[in-house]
């Protein structure tokens, strides 16, 4: 965080003729995404403390490597619904082409769960940059839209009726019950 905002100084040192070449070189390799994190790294500071009052009590953000805004792990902890009591942790990864593209994210925990595969792929329209429903990925969504939106996957967008894992959708209307037990199963084995 310190080494992407040095540059961005050193940036507006250039544009106001105060530096020299090698600072001007270092200034021009800052990307867009690295930009727009350290714009938001005063954001990113925020971005923790709302995520202490404004998110949900069940998520949790970590950056394992504060120099790498870009990169962080979220964890959900649902407090009701069928994965009640388990602790699901997700990978996200802001790509360079960043708020054009939407980020990479991963579930790390093995799940039984329509929307997710147990691989760790999710479905989540605001995910994807092309969305038939127009929901997807649009430049004025935020890193906040994901963590909500993967925190809903536990209880207002859990969707049985366009399911990623097809086989899980099948299980839940077959038998509400049995699916319970298996997701606790997966709670109990993956997801504590």
């Amino acid at each position: 965080m310190l080494t992407l905002a040095s540059k961005l100084k050193r940036d507006d040192a250039v544009k106001s003729g105060r530096s020299n070449s090698a600072a001007t070189d270092s200034a021009r390799r800052v990307s867009i995404r690295d930009r727009l994190l350290v714009k938001g790294s005063a954001q990113n500071l925020r971005l923790k403390l709302l995520l202490l009052f404004l998110l949900p009590d069940t998520c949790k953000v970590n950056f394992p490597d504060v120099n790498k805004l870009h990169h962080f792990q979220l964890d959900v902890t649902p407090d009701e619904g069928y994965y009640q009591s388990g602790k699901f942790q997700f990978e996200v990864d802001v790509p360079e082409a960043y708020n054009m593209a939407p980020p990479k994210v991963k579930c790390l925990t093995r799940i039984w769960h329509p929307n997710i595969t147990e691989t760790g792929e999710i479905c989540l329209s605001l995910l994807r940059e092309h969305s038939i429903d127009c929901t997807g990925w649009a430049p004025t969504r935020t890193l906040k839209d994901v963590v909500w939106g993967l925190n809903s996957l536990f209880t207002d967008l859990l969707n049985f009726d366009d399911p990623l894992n097809i086989e899980a959708a099948e299980h839940h209307l077959r038998d509400k019950d049995d699916f319970r037990c298996k997701v606790q199963d997966f709670i109990k084995q993956y997801a504590r």
